[in-house]
């Protein structure tokens, strides 16, 4: 992993909302510090700038690593993963109750990749869930942002 100035990484986990960006796992109550991850990997080219950081929670980067892309289980096809710049959470994924669902070949890809629905993210997600309040996920996508809202289902 890449050191991220400071200012930056403040920009970042701002922008996120301190939330990881590809899970919508919230920082707060986990023991260990998200990462600020490089979209387009450094071994790629990948440059340390905005427009190329996310902010991700340990297993979303580890699980992410340099990868850029994954296999599609319904099509078969290698698909680019999302990405948190360029692309609209609410395009790629949706939620069924506490479950992230893609809707995508890039979503269904990254739910697989990234393991979105693991018992963890489930359970925290559950618990937000089960607060009367709304939460809100903002990811910066280009110059708009998006919201990945988890709310009480059903």
């Amino acid at each position: 992993m890449s050191r991220v100035p400071p200012k930056i990484r403040r920009r970042v986990i701002d922008r996120a909302g301190h939330r990881c960006e590809y899970c919508g796992l919230a920082q707060e109550s986990q023991e260990a510090s998200f990462h600020v991850d490089h979209i387009l990997p450094r071994v790629a080219g990948g440059k340390t700038r905005l427009d190329n950081l996310a902010f991700a929670c340990v297993s979303c980067s580890l699980r992410k690593e340099a990868r850029r892309s994954a296999r599609d289980s319904e099509t078969g096809r290698t698909v680019p993963l999302y990405h948190p710049r360029r692309q609209l959470w609410s395009d790629h994924f949706r939620w069924d109750h506490v479950t992230v669902i893609g809707k995508t070949a890039t979503g269904r890809a990254t739910v697989a990749a990234l393991k979105l629905n693991r018992p963890l993210i489930l359970a925290s997600v559950s618990k937000e869930s089960i607060g009367a309040a709304t939460h809100h996920f903002e990811a910066d996508c280009r110059d708009a942002s998006t919201a990945i809202q988890l709310a009480p289902r059903g």
